[in-house]
């Protein structure tokens, strides 16, 4: 039971001018509430969606702190004249600028390099021989994107090709936008593996690849970041995508607040969103592997890894001997068939340890692994923990 609060005790009052419209805003909440709940009672005022709705209630709204996604002058001026504790939201490179007052100020922002790494291995391990990125103009979490997508590419010796992204609004060039992006992608070299900034535009890049006769992920296989579930399955097919852990970068973005409403802390801070892995959906199904025995069997252990399947059943599916395809595994992946199934479960396992509650033996058995402590053994032999310290790690 918590303890009472003292008779002169203030409930903090925090706007949270945060979109609840995408995933990545509403993994921010989640984290914001359950901090507020374990360390309140907060009061919270919210305006869904419009942040322009927000402007004339800021100057008679009394509160003690702010967490905002920044996104107009006019914004950036009802908040600063509000004197209060502010954490902003990705900011751009203009408002990072010295000078800019909100470069001075709190920032929680996306793991971009991180992540375009993360999905740059995984596009990697598919076996693909050139890559595309397409970003979006004037946002530096997308350039930062790009920078790392590209660099990581590079290291392992294969070319990029860049959508050259114009300048304009994207929402008035919507149309326009499309149909040139169409066009670009019907000239890339085939088959490519692509990344896309994030998941609206990699939604983007689905339809204008639909409109240009570009089949995914047939001859192009496509990856978002912020693994919003519902544009993700909404997409046709549906995305692959970077999951970010916005659910603990919400709840450290709120203890940090806290800690500036109580004069804990003056100086300003940068939180790290980080990326949780890559949640792979229809987008991302091709093995881009050239040789047909290896590929199909890369596709059988991703198809079926969270059964009990061995290295028998993966050699009985492609009907070639264990040595000969133990040698064609090693020549284009590097690895072994066991080490290619294990590795497979290990990254669904990590997920689940990340993304769920689920009790320890159910992500064992949903991961294909023979008994809950066989699991526990291999996570401690790769992650240097138990599978339940680790995702208590996660979450601090």
């Amino acid at each position: 039971m918590k303890p009472a609060k003292p008779k002169h005790f203030s409930i903090p009052k925090v706007a949270l001018l945060i979109e609840t419209s995408r995933g990545y805003g509403r993994g921010m909440l989640r984290g914001i509430i359950r901090y507020a709940r374990e360390h309140g009672p907060w009061s919270f005022y919210i305006s869904p969606g419009d942040f322009e709705q927000a402007l004339p209630k800021l100057h008679r709204w009394g509160g003690t702190g702010i967490i905002a996604r920044i996104e107009t002058p006019q914004i950036e001026r009802a908040i600063l004249q509000t004197r209060l504790p502010v954490i902003a939201l990705d900011l751009s490179e203009e408002q990072l600028a010295p000078g800019n007052p909100l470069s001075r100020i709190c920032e929680v922002y996306s793991g971009s390099q991180k992540a375009a790494e993360m999905a740059a291995e995984y596009l990697l391990e598919l076996g693909f021989r050139q890559y595309a990125f397409v970003g979006i103009a004037n946002r530096i979490w997308s350039k930062r994107r790009e920078e790392a997508f590209v660099k990581r590419i590079h290291q392992a010796g294969y070319p990029v090709y860049v959508y050259p992204t114009p300048p304009q609004d994207q929402t008035a060039e919507w149309a326009q936008d499309q149909l040139r992006l169409a066009r670009w992608l019907q000239e890339l070299p085939k088959p490519i593996g692509l990344m896309a900034c994030n998941d609206d535009r990699g939604r983007e890049v689905l339809e204008a690849a639909r409109g240009a006769g570009v089949y995914v992920p047939e001859e192009m296989a496509v990856i978002g970041v912020d693994n919003d579930e519902l544009l993700c399955e909404l997409a046709d097919p549906p995305l692959s995508s970077v999951a970010l852990n916005t659910e603990v970068g919400g709840y450290r973005t709120a203890a940090l607040l806290d800690d500036l409403m109580h004069g804990r802390r003056r100086r300003a801070q940068r939180i790290e969103v980080e990326p949780l892995g890559v949640i792979s959906r229809r987008s991302t199904e091709l093995t881009a592997i050239e040789d047909p025995e290896v590929a199909e069997a890369v596709r059988f252990i991703r198809s079926y890894f969270d059964q009990p399947i061995r290295v028998e059943d993966v050699v009985s599916h492609v009907a070639l001997s264990r040595r000969n395809l133990e040698l064609r595994f090693r020549r284009y992946l590097g690895r072994t068939i066991h080490a290619e199934i294990l590795r497979c479960r290990l990254n669904r396992a990590v997920q689940l340890l990340q993304m769920t509650d689920w009790p320890i033996p159910q992500v064992a058995e949903a991961t294909g692994f023979s008994s809950h402590t066989y699991f526990a053994a291999v996570i401690r032999r790769y992650l240097g923990t138990s599978p339940l310290q680790y995702r208590r790690q996660l979450r601090k």
